[in-house]
């Protein structure tokens, strides 16, 4: 893997805001274009900053008045699985193939077990030292 880099890998379709935009007009083009950030710049281009998702869960837990909206209005009820025993390769392309971050990992009577996250493949990914081809 010594011989992959960055630029290889990277996305170069951004996305970007500024420190003024609305987190309402970031959330709308987040969802629209089914991405988990933005990259916040100034007017020539020049990183200030990035707002993720996760950002989003602060915004929604501090925001005042709190609104009154159950967990199951934005859910995801038909969630894809992994078992205890699937190959990494596999729940890796799935997660690619579906833009997910998280999926959880379910025993044979489908009760949930643990969860596998992109930070979990990538943690794991970090430690795998793979010869370079002669």
């Amino acid at each position: 893997m010594d011989d992959i880099f960055v630029g290889q890998l990277m996305s170069d379709d951004l996305y970007t805001a500024t420190k003024d935009t609305l987190v309402e007009d970031a959330a709308d083009t987040m969802l629209s274009n089914g991405i988990g950030s933005l990259v916040v710049v100034d007017d020539d281009g020049h990183l200030e900053g990035i707002l993720t998702t996760t950002d989003f869960v602060d915004i929604v837990a501090r925001s005042k008045p709190k609104a009154e909206t159950t967990v199951e209005r934005y859910m995801t009820a038909d969630v894809e699985t992994a078992r205890v025993g699937d190959s990494i390769q596999d729940i890796a392309d799935a997660m690619v193939e579906h833009g997910f971050h998280h999926m959880p990992v379910v025993d044979e009577d489908g009760t949930v077990v643990g969860l596998i996250s992109t930070t979990d493949l990538t943690a794991y990914i970090s430690t795998v030292q793979t010869p370079s081809p002669a």
